[in-house]
């Protein structure tokens, strides 16, 4: 049994299992009732020491967030539940075959002011994959530590004017590359779930 898989899940099922306030959503600038369904892997990758979150940055050719940094996911298709869709995706994206992530559960859904609503699915793999990315749906991929991610302290709050109102929202810059947006809301929102400090703690715990 992976021990991180144990941890985690640990941590997930407890955050879960109680309310939590502060959740981020836009749902405030889209109508929910129209919205598209789609889901995200949150691939956690089991590195020592130091685990990391698998992100991609979308080419600049796309539809939807060109450019943006994103996890892997997109809209379900027909018949789909949240975690065949992200697993399809992120096999997709990045070939990581289904079988190879041990999913430990779904999380808080986000409504994006673009019209989804997006379910993010944890997961974790091992450090070995041999990732390979679609070029038509990544430009680039990247892991960034755990505890860099799920440490509120790791953010910057912004805002900006959006849609004639007024929008807050978190940045932060990884080696080049700036995790902002949808992505960072969806870390966010698992931050309050997974409590990055007690993950710390109970590494190398029996």
């Amino acid at each position: 049994m992976s021990d991180l898989f144990d941890r985690l899940s640990a941590l997930f099922e407890d955050g879960h299992a109680r309310d939590v306030e502060g959740l981020i959503t836009d749902i405030s600038f889209t109508d929910p009732e129209r919205a598209t369904d789609a889901a995200v892997l949150i691939a956690v990758v089991e590195r020592e020491p130091e685990p990391g979150i698998i992100l991609t940055q979308r080419p600049n050719s796309m539809r939807d967030h060109p450019g943006q940094v994103a996890f892997p996911g997109g809209k379900l298709e027909p018949g789909e539940d949240a975690v065949t869709g992200a697993l399809r995706e992120a096999e997709e994206e990045l070939a990581i075959p289904p079988q190879a992530v041990r999913v430990i559960g779904t999380s808080d859904l986000y409504h994006t002011g673009t019209g989804f609503a997006v379910t993010p699915v944890l997961g974790v793999v091992q450090p070995d994959l041999a990732i390979t990315p679609d070029p038509r749906e990544v430009a680039a991929w990247f892991e960034a530590p755990v505890s860099l991610l799920l440490d509120p302290d790791s953010w910057t709050e912004r805002s900006a004017t959006w849609k004639g109102r007024k929008r807050r929202y978190l940045d932060m810059d990884y080696e080049g590359f700036r995790i902002w947006g949808v992505t960072a809301a969806i870390i966010a929102n698992l931050a309050k779930r997974v409590d990055v400090n007690r993950l710390r703690s109970s590494r190398g715990s029996p």
